[in-house]
């Protein structure tokens, strides 16, 4: 036995490591006894001990004062849970919660580094039981809750153990021996803190900010917890997924309606302002509107906007107050018509058109404007909510009964008394775009103030007064800005249609002046300048608008305007996908060429006289497809002028095309692009349907349950009718510079109208048969005779195409024959040429011996110039011609005389080879006779 002892005491005395699997079953012990407690609180058995719980859970704040493993947390929660359960019933389980929610301050720890992925679920679980801990109607256990969560967001440190611990641990250091074992098996198993943002990313997966959210309503009678529950909300609510959570909770709603419900009001809404921000930025804008925009959420946010009306007076406070006008604006942009009936727009209505107009209302009466930057802006959300309340009719009666109309007008007066002259340059744009919204809805209201007379006043020209002004940097700008506008709200009233507010316009000289203001802008600006061509463009279309129906607002437009509009034509549409508003420049000024130009004899012989239907003709060819239709229809209306007929036969393009075939190749591109059935030649492939395309039969498949008809439906969709009516204007004979194909295509137009009354019949047809009706026999008879006669046309028309080809042909062929013998006649003359210089140079030779010499001098030159056959050359034989006869004949001169001549070659070794002269005619050397 003394010996067994003794070699048990030497075995410690070997420094060994305890392996891995000792150290688990110290940590699955520790486990065992968190599972224990839980057991113990939750038994029955066990439930009524309480003096044995209080000695258990003191002993688990001991055994983490650096705060909880995440391992424990699972168990821990259950603990959390079961403690929150009896102190409704005894409150001594309060103090450990506190106790453990402050030591949840600390970072959770950590054994290993697999530790925070492995229970990652654990820990939201337990992060979701803090929250479900707000339950606890003990003031400190929620504010611990709160200050716990908002340590989630600051730099924690673990703290250090305190001193007695560590007295403690030192003691019993040093009273144990040293044992290397076992400090290193310590050192291998102490916990080590989680990542800093290890909870704040799992708080975002929990039910944390939902919890926190419901328990608003619990907190309602502690302002002091109320203010920092909402501090923390706001904290939660920088992230997306816990703006997500907290909508869930409807929490959009619960902070507005909680916002005025405490004595520190001002602390109170300036969080929950900011919790609803981040909201709007962060969370989903539609569910937040849609909870915003119920009746108790607009009279907590109505309460909350009068309070700070009447109480604001620092920057902060001001700022607070605009924010929530805009939320209310937000809120407003949806059309929500609770706003009239929680009585927030009578509010809204009469605060936007003070200090302009004195309202009856004394809330309004009593607030108190600084007129700094801050009330400007309010001022100015305030016209834009204008603007948004009016999407509901029922506003409008408001809008009469405040007199916002004559508020807004006061406001584009360009001195102001109250506001600054940069703030009353704002105020100015901001009420004309206010006008461009109300104005066309409270149109009686508008001429009743005399609007017009304001809105001329700003296009009109500044006085000698305000040349000074001019010069302000940045006055040149507003001034552009400001004429920008008040064109823009003269288009939209005009474009009403309104006799009364145009001739309101036309009595105070809208027209010259316009066209003034037109020649000034367009003198002044270049053609990169965007808002200047906006400008001319809405000139132009108000023009339109008022010369429209009005004979003698056309004559006022008179050559000033004809002017003004060949000016405009004569650039052309070649920048009109240049995206600077060139298109609608263009635009604007055909439609400005049909509405004060046309219908006016003295405009139209003017513009006539101008060329002005040949710069609509030059437009039409330089212009993309999108404005041909415009052009077109111009053209046709001018066409009712006997003049126009003239200027369409003479007018010329650059490559010398004529109007007519202008027009038949724009009818050919449009057939293409509606896949009409055409042959190579263009000529009807289908006589039963000779100019019915695709999306016609697909509109006549739509509509044979409607009363429209496809065949006239789609007139309005392409050119072709338009085209059509311009050769009736135009003729169909002796037309110049056609060609045969356009000839093909002109037998087609001809007919245009036949066609189309065919198609409607087929469709009649089409209709009966497809309810079943039989017509009586003398209709059925009559619609199978147009039918017929419909198809009957169409053939002849590819008869005459035919024979159209068959021409083009025969011309071809007849002018290929003129040309072959054009040429035969100029060979022949050619060679009969050549042979009589052939002739006088060999009568030469023979009869004068000194040209024998130099022609036999060039020879000799030429052979010893010319390259050997050793220079890779193939020689070439020559011949000598020797005469062997002289026959003289009853004629006299040369040609009475036939000579024959013998050819000889000869070829020499190492002769250089002679190149003929490629203007050496064979015929020199054939036998020639010559009659004397």
């Amino acid at each position: 036995m003394d010996s067994g002892k003794h070699m048990q005491r030497r075995k410690p005395e070997i420094p060994t490591i305890k392996s891995a699997t000792t150290n688990r079953k110290e940590v699955s012990a520790k486990n065992i006894e968190l599972s224990k407690v839980v057991h113990l609180l939750e038994d029955p058995l066990t439930a009524n001990l309480k003096e044995r719980h209080q000695f258990v859970l003191k002993k688990i704040l001991k055994r983490s004062p650096n705060g909880f493993l995440v391992k424990d947390l699972k168990d821990l929660a259950k603990v959390f849970d079961a403690c929150a359960k009896k102190s409704e019933e005894d409150p001594i389980y309060l103090s450990f919660l506190c106790e453990a929610i402050r030591l949840c301050r600390l970072p959770f720890l950590k054994e290993r580094a697999s530790d925070e992925l492995s229970y990652a679920q654990d820990v939201s679980h337990f992060l979701s039981q803090i929250g479900y801990l707000m339950r606890v109607s003990c003031p400190e256990v929620k504010l611990n809750i709160i200050d716990c969560v908002k340590s989630f967001y600051q730099c924690v440190t673990p703290q250090q153990l305190s001193d007695g611990t560590q007295q403690r641990r030192h003691r019993s250091a040093a009273a144990r021996p040293f044992c290397f074992e076992h400090r290193f098996s310590k050192l291998l198993l102490r916990p080590q803190p989680t990542s800093p943002g290890y909870r704040l990313q799992l708080l975002e997966h929990s039910d944390l900010s939902q919890t926190l959210v419901l328990s608003l309503a619990t907190v309602h009678h502690r302002p002091d917890i109320k203010l920092q529950l909402l501090q923390t909300l706001r904290l939660l609510s920088v992230s997306d997924l816990n703006c997500a959570l907290m909508l869930r909770a409807r929490g959009a709603a619960t902070v507005c309606l909680h916002m005025n419900e405490s004595e520190s009001f001002g602390p109170v809404l300036f969080h929950s302002t900011e919790i609803l921000w981040n909201l709007l930025e962060r969370g989903n804008k539609h569910h937040v509107m849609a909870q915003l925009s119920t009746m108790e959420c607009l009279v907590s946010l109505k309460e909350a906007f009068l309070h700070q009306l009447m109480t604001a007076v620092h920057h902060p406070e001001l700022k607070l107050r605009n924010d929530l006008l805009v939320i209310t604006t937000l809120i407003s942009e949806n059309g929500n018509t609770l706003l009239i009936e929680s009585l927030f727009a009578i509010l809204l209505t009469c605060l936007s058109t003070y200090p302009e107009i004195k309202p009856p209302n004394p809330l309004i009466t009593s607030v108190k404007l600084n007129y700094t930057h801050e009330d400007l802006k309010m001022k100015k959300m305030l016209l834009n909510l204008l603007c948004l309340m009016a999407n509901d009719v029922s506003v409008l009666q408001l809008y009469r009964e405040e007199n916002v109309i004559l508020a807004v007008l006061l406001l584009t007066k360009e001195r102001q008394e109250r506001w600054s002259l940069a703030q009353t340059k704002e105020l100015q744009l901001q009420a004309l775009q206010t006008l461009c919204s109300l104005a066309p809805l409270l149109l009686d209201e508008y001429m009743s103030y005399h609007g017009n007379a304001f809105v001329l006043g700003l296009l009109g020209l500044r006085t000698q007064e305000d040349e000074a002004a001019d010069q302000a940097p940045g006055h040149t700008d507003h001034k552009k800005t400001l004429r920008r506008l008040s064109l823009q709200l003269l288009t939209a009233l005009t474009s009403l249609g309104e006799e009364t507010v145009n001739q309101d316009l036309c009595d105070q000289g809208a027209i010259s002046d316009l066209l003034g203001l037109l020649t000034q802008v367009e003198g002044s600006s270049n053609e990169e300048d965007a808002v200047a061509l906006e400008m001319k463009s809405d000139i132009q279309l108000i023009l339109s608008a008022l010369c429209d129906t009005d004979m003698h607002r056309k004559e006022l437009f008179g050559s000033e305007g004809v002017e003004m509009v060949m000016h405009f034509l004569k650039k052309g549409g070649d920048r009109f996908y240049s995206g600077l508003g060139h298109n609608k420049l263009i635009l604007s000024t055909v439609d400005c060429v049909r509405s004060c130009i046309v219908g006016c004899y003295t405009t139209e012989d003017f513009f006539l006289a101008k060329k002005g239907v040949c710069l609509l003709l030059d437009l039409l060819c330089s212009s993309p497809k999108s404005v041909h239709g415009t052009v077109l229809a111009t053209l046709l209306e001018l066409c009712d002028n006997p003049n126009t007929v003239s200027h369409l036969r003479t007018w010329r393009d650059r490559d010398g095309q004529t109007a007519p075939r202008v027009l038949l190749q724009a009818w050919r591109e449009e057939e293409a692009e509606l896949e009409v059935q055409r042959s190579q030649d263009g000529c009807i492939t289908d006589p039963k349907k000779p100019i019915c395309h695709k999306l016609q039969e697909d509109l006549r498949s739509l509509c044979l349950d409607n009363s429209t008809s496809a065949a006239i439906l789609e007139l309005e969709e392409n050119l072709r009718s338009k085209i059509y009516s311009i050769f009736c204007a135009l003729g169909f004979h002796d037309l110049p510079g056609l060609s045969p194909e356009d000839y093909v295509t002109l037998s087609i137009i001809r007919r245009y109208l036949d066609f189309k009354v065919g198609e409607v019949w087929d469709e009649v047809n089409a209709e009966l048969a497809q309810d079943g009706i039989r017509p009586v026999t003398p209709d059925r008879q009559s619609l199978e005779t147009i039918c017929r006669i419909s198809e009957e046309t169409a053939k002849r028309v590819i008869e005459e195409q035919s024979s159209i080809l068959q021409r083009r042909e025969e011309e071809d062929l007849s002018h290929e024959q003129l040309m072959y013998s054009e040429m035969v006649s100029q060979v022949k003359s050619q060679q009969k040429e050549l042979v009589a210089k052939s002739w006088n140079d060999y009568v030469s030779k023979t009869s004068n011996y000194e040209v024998l010499k130099e022609v036999k001098a060039q020879r000799e030159s030429s052979r010893a110039g010319t390259k050997t056959e050793e220079d890779g050359v193939r020689p070439v034989k020559h011949f000598i011609g020797q005469v062997v006869s002289v026959e003289q004949a009853g004629a006299e001169g040369p040609e009475g005389v036939t000579v024959s001549v013998a050819r000889v070659s000869l070829t020499s070794a190492g002769q250089d080879q002679v190149q003929a002269s490629p203007n050496q005619d064979p015929e020199y050397f054939r036998p020639v006779s010559v009659k004397h």
